[in-house]
């Protein structure tokens, strides 16, 4: 391996001042803040907050922001950047480096690999490896292992929600097939996909940054693979453990399809508007106004409106294909003066006139509806779509859909005219779940895309270029050979994990700087006084563990490495081991639907609950930790 450890790292007392040098590359800290004074540039107040002062407060910034994390309130990336604002405006940090994190190695790693991980995907390759599932017939226990490594090795080299987004509705197509519960094989590819990404650098965020971070200590830092040995081992042990006995704790949630999770014509009804009734003349929105009714058609004489607007008149005639439950369609019909047409059958008499598709797509953590409603992104007028219902967590929402705010993992029930609702899944950022074939693409594309990529993880695993300029020149070369069109290589970028990582970084800083870090360090060594090392390890790891599974798991690494390298230096120890350590810690949350976005992005689709992920993720968190200690110090020794 090319990183080599070192049997010591230079002593840091666990309560001492911080030392000069940091464990972030590009900083170098002077020690505790003194006054900040008012200045041409500078901030407009003097503030001193230093030594023990400065260190409680940047636990009680942090201690807020997990507290916010699991609110969710606010999205993570706000909260990084309101703790980043705290600590700069409480002195703890220098003003100019405040926003170093932006310009960070590691935060730009993440970025080019994101937009190379779509390079990939539009290249076709793993669509080349699901074809090899075509022959599985309706074997469950062979589409879970197969559908499971393929994941995992797409996950090792490119973002591991893409290669999980790409793969779902394989996994989802091939269940209904073949009559298994969808449910039997979301989760464990979900969780497949994490422990891909422990094998590589570029495999997960955690890595990057841990690679990057050593740098600060070491002088160099981890390579492509020298994650492989570790990573490798614990994924094919977590793998095997879920397909001999794991897929035994999956719950047998029902599988859900259009019509058995929606039952759209429970809320299709036709309502005929006669010629003397009040609403004739007057604006849709007048009838509408109190939200408990969609009008989705008009349909006048041999013509039909397909998307309708509040201005639209309504006249004398009319039907009105409208979508609601029945109590509320019986009080809308009676109010209004209308009559009832239909209530059975509207859906199909509008499929067989071509005049609409109806069409599932789950909500992508990234995706521009998500943490917003129908209504604020303007579906029906910017899109020309409908959304007739959504799920969450298996069952149909009540709430009000105009009002409704969507989550990341929600199924939505979009309705339009043929053609439209397949573009406006694109633009909204859903990613569909209705059968889809696997898209056959030109040879030459994937032989363009995979040189691209293989050159860049060559160039930067034998130490020619750094790798994030190895992939920032990947992600180049995919734009200009055509793989990734322009408009496609900033919508790839999931932005509030990068905004993320560089607020979070500088708060990584401060806990070191403050002596925050060696403080944590220090309890962990209490605990762990009277047990071998390899114990202390586990306990890092366990730790870190829990930590993502209730942040993000970036955050995670950015906060739990300064720990690792003060309890390396308490341990006389070389800091390799404890920075792996951290790394299989961070990119392993299997406990929560909301530690990492795979987790999130199978719970609609699955139908899961929140305690579901316990059952599968408990033995296998446990499993990979001890696995961990046991692999980590026989290539890192201690």
């Amino acid at each position: 391996m090319s990183a080599q450890p070192h049997s010591s790292v230079p002593e840091i007392d666990s309560f001492a001042p911080p030392p000069a040098t940091s464990i972030f590359p590009g900083w170098v800290v002077p020690g505790p803040p003194g006054a900040l004074s008012a200045g041409r540039g500078g901030w407009a107040w003097e503030f001193e907050l230093g030594g023990a002062a400065a260190e409680a407060f940047v636990f009680a910034v942090l201690a807020a922001a997990l507290v916010l994390f699991l609110w969710g309130r606010w999205r993570y990336d706000i909260v990084a950047l309101v703790a980043l604002l705290a600590v700069g405006l409480a002195g703890v940090l220098p003003r100019d480096e405040l926003f170093l994190g932006f310009g960070h190695p590691a935060v730009v790693t993440v970025a080019a690999v994101l937009v190379v991980s779509r390079g990939l995907a539009n290249a076709g390759i793993v669509d080349a490896l699901a074809r090899l599932l075509a022959w599985t017939g309706g074997r469950v226990f062979l589409q879970a292992a197969l559908l499971a490594l393929i994941t995992a090795v797409a996950s090792a080299f490119m973002n591991n929600v893409g290669a999980l987004a790409l793969l779902m509705p394989v996994a989802i197509r091939l269940a209904r097939k073949s009559g298994h519960r969808p449910s039997r094989v979301l989760m464990p590819i979900a969780f497949a996909s994490l422990l891909g990404g422990l094998v590589t650098l570029v495999g997960t965020p955690p890595n990057i940054i841990i690679a990057q971070l050593r740098q600060g200590l070491e002088g160099d830092a981890f390579r492509m693979f020298d994650f492989t040995p570790v990573g490798g081992l614990v994924a094919l042990a977590g793998l095997a453990f879920m397909l001999l006995g794991g897929l035994f704790l999956v719950p047998k949630r029902e599988a859900k399809d259009t019509a058995d999770l929606f039952h759209i014509d429970d809320y299709l009804t036709e309502v005929r508007v006669p010629p003397d009734a009040d609403p004739v003349g007057r604006p849709l929105g007048e009838l509408v106004k109190d939200g408990d009714v969609l009008v989705i058609r008009i349909v006048r004489g041999e013509h039909a409106v397909p998307v309708v607007g509040p201005t639209d008149i309504v006249m004398g005639g009319d039907v009105l294909v409208v979508e609601a439950s029945a109590g509320a369609v019986g009080a809308w019909v009676e109010r209004h003066g209308l009559e009832l047409a239909a209530t059975e059958g509207v859906e199909q008499r509008l499929r067989e006139a071509g005049e609409t598709t109806v069409l599932e797509a789950v909500v992508l953590p990234n995706a521009t509806i998500a943490g917003r409603s129908a209504k604020i992104v303007r579906v029906r007028t910017r899109y020309s779509v409908n959304v007739l219902a959504v799920s969450r967590q298996g069952e149909r929402t009540v709430e009000r859909l105009g009002d409704l705010t969507f989550r990341a993992g929600d199924v939505v029930l979009l309705e339009g005219p043929a053609g439209v609702v397949e573009e406006a899944v694109s633009g909204l950022g859903l990613l569909p779940l209705a059968e889809r074939e696997i898209a056959v693409r030109a040879p030459r594309r994937l032989l363009e895309g995979g040189a691209i990529f293989g050159a860049a993880v060559a160039a930067s695993a034998v130490g020619v270029v750094a790798v994030e300029v190895a992939f920032v020149a990947a992600a180049v070369g995919m734009v200009l050979t055509g793989l990734i069109p322009l408009r496609q290589v900033y919508t790839s970028i999931d932005w509030p994990v990068i905004v993320l990582l560089g607020a979070m970084l500088p708060v990584g800083i401060a806990l070191e700087t403050t002596g925050g870090a060696s403080r944590i360090a220090g309890l962990l060594l209490d605990v762990g006084t009277d047990l071998p090392m390899t114990a202390t390890l586990g306990l890092l790891i366990g730790v870190t563990m829990l930590l993502s599974n209730v942040i993000n798991n970036a955050a995670a690494a950015v906060l739990m490495a300064p720990v690792a390298a003060s309890l390396a230096s308490g341990l006389d120890a070389s800091v390799d081991p404890f920075l792996m350590g951290v790394a299989v810690g961070a990119s392993c949350a299997f406990l929560t639907p909301i530690g990492h976005q795979s987790n999130t992005l199978v719970m609609g689709p699955g139908g899961y609950r929140f305690s579901d992920y316990w059952r599968l993720g408990l033995p296998l968190s446990v499993l990979v930790m001890v696995a961990a200690v046991f692999l980590i110090p026989r290539f890192w020794p201690l």
